[in-house]
C-alpha cells in the first residue's frame, strides 16, 4: 500500500502550532485607517484596551502600542524571529543600537542569542488613504550551542528575495518566494541565513517559502531530501483547495510526509500558503514568555540576567521609536553601518 502524503489536517488558531525546529508562527493582518500626524491611526481609540488591544475592533489592532500600533521594547533570548512583510511597514529598534524600516516583500531575520531587546512598531505613513498591514512572524529555535551567541539581525530586501513562477499545462501560475532553503530542480536559493542559525546547518534542510497560486493552478511540491524532515503547509488565503487529493479549507494547516512529492490544486478563488520545513533540533525546549532555553533553570537565569542588565540597556528616547515619515527602507546596524534597501521609491 502506498503511503499517503498528508499526515494531519487541523484548523488554525492563534498562534499557529509548528513542528520542531519552529516554535510558533503568527499571521498579523490589519486594515489600518489613514495615519495621523504622529503615525498612529486617525481614528478614535475608544473601546480599546490601552496597551493590550488584540480584539480586532473595526478590523485592526493597536497590540501593545499606545500611540502607534505594534510591540514596544521587549526582550528575547535563545531563538530567532523571521518576519516576512506582505504589506505595510515595520520600524525596528534594538538594545544593540540598530534600527531599520522595512516594508512589503522585505524579510528581517533576527538572532536573539544571549539576549536582545527590540521594538516592532507599525507606523501608518499614509495620511490620505488606508494603511493595510500583513506579515508573518516565525519563531525559529536555536540549538543549545547557539543559545548564547551575540545578537544579530539581517535584512533580506524584497528585491533580493528570490521568486520563481511555475506555469501548469493550463497556463495557470504558481509563484514561490524562497526565504530560506533551496527550490529543487531550479537554480533558486534563498539568501544566506545568519551564521549561528539552525538554518545555516546543511543537515537542517530548513526551508521557508510562500506560495501564491492562481485560481485553479496545479503545482507539485517536490519531495524534501529526507523522510525525517518536518514539513507543514499553512493555507492562509482562499476558500478551498486540494492537497494530495485531500480537500482542505482555508485557515487550515497540513502536515506532510516530507519524502513524497505532493500535488497542490488551487481553488477557484486562488490560494496563498506558507511552508515551514526543517529537520528537528531534537533538544529539550523550556519556554517561558520571551525566553526559550533547554532547561527551566536556564530560563530563570535569563530572567535574572535581563533584570540585572536589560541586555545592554535601551539607547532610544522611548520604548516605541518611529523613524520619521519617509517610506524609504533602510537598516542601521549596531556598528553604525547604514544599509539602504536595494531599491527605494
Amino acid at each position: 500500500m502506498t503511503a499517503e502524503a498528508v499526515l494531519q489536517i487541523f484548523r488554525l488558531g492563534h498562534p499557529w502550532p509548528t513542528l520542531d525546529p519552529f516554535l510558533v508562527c503568527v499571521h498579523h493582518e490589519d486594515a489600518y485607517p489613514p495615519g495621523n500626524a504622529v503615525f498612529g491611526p486617525a481614528a478614535s481609540l475608544a473601546g480599546r484596551t490601552p496597551g493590550s488591544d488584540f480584539a480586532g475592533k473595526d478590523g485592526w489592532r493597536m497590540y501593545h502600542g499606545l500611540t502607534v500600533p505594534g510591540f514596544p521594547a521587549h526582550p528575547h533570548r535563545g531563538f530567532e524571529t523571521v518576519t516576512i512583510m506582505k504589506r505595510g511597514f515595520i520600524d525596528h529598534a534594538d538594545s544593540l543600537g540598530a534600527a531599520a524600516r522595512f516594508g512589503a516583500g522585505d524579510v528581517q531575520w533576527l538572532t536573539a542569542g544571549r539576549g536582545i531587546v527590540h521594538s516592532e512598531m507599525f507606523p501608518l505613513l499614509r495620511s490620505g488613504e488606508p494603511n493595510p498591514l500583513e506579515l508573518f512572524q516565525i519563531w525559529l529555535n536555536l540549538p543549545r550551542r547557539s543559545k548564547l551567541v551575540q545578537g544579530h539581525f539581517t535584512m533580506f530586501w524584497s528585491e533580493n528575495v528570490p521568486r520563481h513562477s511555475f506555469t501548469d499545462a493550463a497556463g495557470s501560475i504558481t509563484e514561490i518566494t524562497c526565504i530560506a532553503g533551496r527550490l529543487p530542480d531550479t537554480c533558486i536559493s534563498a539568501p544566506p541565513p545568519p551564521p549561528d542559525s539552525w538554518a545555516s546547518a546543511p543537515e537542517a534542510e530548513l526551508a521557508i517559502w510562500t506560495l501564491k497560486m492562481a485560481p485553479g493552478a496545479r503545482w507539485v511540491l517536490p519531495a524534501a531530501a529526507g523522510a525525517d524532515i518536518g514539513r507543514a503547509l499553512y493555507f492562509v488565503k482562499g476558500e478551498r483547495m486540494s492537497i494530495d487529493g485531500s480537500p482542505v479549507s482555508g485557515g487550515s494547516a497540513v502536515v506532510l510526509r516530507s519524502a513524497m512529492p505532493v500535488e497542490l490544486v488551487s481553488g477557484a478563488e486562488g490560494s496563498e500558503l506558507l511552508m515551514l520545513q526543517g529537520r528537528a533540533i531534537g533538544e529539550p525546549v523550556a519556554q517561558r514568555g520571551p525566553f526559550v532555553m533547554n532547561t527551566d533553570q536556564e530560563v530563570m537565569q535569563a530572567y535574572a540576567d535581563y533584570n540585572a542588565t536589560r541586555f545592554g540597556g535601551w539607547p532610544w528616547p522611548d520604548a516605541a521609536p518611529v523613524h520619521g515619515g519617509s517610506p524609504q527602507r533602510f537598516a542601521q546596524h549596531a556598528d553604525g553601518r547604514l544599509e539602504p534597501a536595494s531599491k527605494n521609491d
